[in-house]
């Protein structure tokens, strides 16, 4: 039962008023008791660790990458607030999704399964890394390996038959979307790429991130604004973008962008743009209540879809860990974390507990109705980012992280005990632009084969 102490209750007219959940933001022990019933609210809906059902999938209508979307909430949860609750249910899910080359390919997820959809796999994986979520038995694959068989495995996939490059939304032929590049599939790929870079100081990460950033700018996919659009179908050669904005896209991209900065020892080139993606993200705050975060394709409307019901989620995620890694935008982005985290809990004022989550922050304590993954994950992720000031920065290779990697991991090749891979043919050959993850090289046979460090 939910202690009183974290809902504020008033009696009007013998009727029971609930207010939402209680929130103070000067003290950290009141934004984990809120963290902790919104969380505890939305993993009820998780049935994965239940007998005879699938570990690491949601119910319907919850599609397949909203439940690695989720557990990187909870990876989160664990991160600012130090409750491990949850940790076995987490790792268990995001072990178990990992598909039989352990780069989050389950053959069950493959009638649908887009770039974007592993890739939100794939940056769980990578928050367990950088915050050092407790790492997996030795005999699984470890989550820096993971992470790094998202990204091999996408960039054999980069495109260069049409558009001059970038990745396609959907993996397989047969999907309804191979012929769109969208922002958020090359957007999680650059994300990917920038941590990775980061965490391992693998030079040709960092490589794939520019290289990424540089395409998506020269489909004008982001205009001079740093306004980031949805994509473009790659028969016309992605000359004509659907210009509709979501928070995600803005979001993925500050977060890469911000962590190159501190990759590139605070390069003036990448502050600019961190500086400039954050005023964009200005277009999702509310022009009538003061930066209280909104959805605003479709919020105003009632139209959010099961999916974009989440979406702030990821904007509030991505807001606060880019100030860990560039904290000039610290004051600027709490600024709009605060306000939103205290209209965010004042919309947790539903359902028969009063604590369910509403969508929309704008309307205060009067709960708008509705209820859902997607609620109570962004309800989550902008109370708990408010306790980013108080916790550790990511963590690095050099800085104490403990997963270990397998930079060979999501390629086809096999991986043997000095650390060669052994292919038919070359690494190089197999990704376009001439992928080459290191500057080692072993003799093999008498040839070179080159691989990562």
């Amino acid at each position: 039962m939910l202690a009183w102490s974290r809902i504020g209750v008033f009696l009007f007219v013998g009727k029971t008023l609930v207010t939402g959940i209680e929130l103070n933001l000067s003290d950290p022990v009141s934004i984990k008791a809120a963290a902790s019933t919104v969380a505890y609210d939305m993993m009820k809906t998780y049935t994965g660790n239940q007998t005879g059902q699938t570990p690491g999938l949601l119910p319907e209508p919850y599609f397949w990458w909203e439940a690695g979307a989720m557990f990187g909430s909870m990876i989160d949860y664990y991160y600012y607030t130090g409750d491990d609750t949850y940790n076995d249910v987490v790792s268990q899910a995001l072990l178990s999704q990992i598909g039989p080359n352990a780069d989050y390919m389950p053959p069950a997820q493959s009638n649908d399964e887009g770039n974007d959809d592993q890739g939100f796999w794939g940056m769980a994986a990578m928050s367990a890394a950088e915050q050092n979520f407790p790492n997996p038995p030795s005999d699984q694959p470890q989550w820096l390996a993971l992470a790094q068989a998202v990204f091999n495995s996408q960039a054999m996939r980069w495109d260069t038959t049409t558009c001059n490059g970038g990745l396609r939304w959907q993996i397989f032929t047969f999907n309804n979307g191979y012929t769109y590049k969208n922002s958020i599939s090359n957007g999680v790929f650059f994300n990917l790429a920038a941590r990775l870079a980061q965490y391992t100081g693998n030079q040709t990460y960092a490589d794939w991130a520019v290289k990424t950033w540089d395409w998506v700018n020269s489909v004008d996919f982001m205009d001079s604004e740093y306004e980031i659009f949805d994509g473009a179908g790659d028969t016309a050669n992605c000359t004509q973008p659907n210009k509709i904005r979501w928070t995600y896209n803005a979001g993925v991209y500050l977060l890469g962008a911000a962590t190159m900065y501190s990759y590139t020892n605070r390069s003036s080139v990448w502050s600019e743009r961190v500086e400039g993606l954050l005023n964009a993200t200005d277009f999702f705050f509310s022009p009538n209540q003061t930066n209280v975060m909104y959805e605003t394709a479709c919020e105003p409307y009632g139209t959010c879809d099961i999916d974009q019901l989440s979406f702030k989620a990821y904007l509030s995620r991505w807001m606060a860990a880019s100030t860990q890694v560039a904290p000039f935008i610290y004051d600027a982005v709490m600024l709009k974390l605060q306000a939103s985290a205290t209209a965010a809990a004042q919309q947790c004022s539903g359902g028969p507990t009063g604590t369910t989550c509403g969508q929309k922050w704008t309307d205060g304590t009067v709960w708008d109705g509705t209820s859902g993954v997607g609620q109570q994950m962004s309800a989550l992720e902008v109370i708990q980012s408010n306790l980013v000031k108080n916790s550790t920065p990511p963590i690095t290779a050099a800085t104490g992280g403990t997963s270990k990697g397998n930079p060979a991991a999501g390629s086809s090749g096999t991986v043997v005990s000095t650390g060669a891979i052994i292919t038919q043919i070359t690494l190089a050959e197999k990704i376009s632009a001439g992928f080459i993850t290191a500057f080692a090289c072993i003799m093999v046979g008498g040839g070179v084969v080159w691989i990562v460090a």
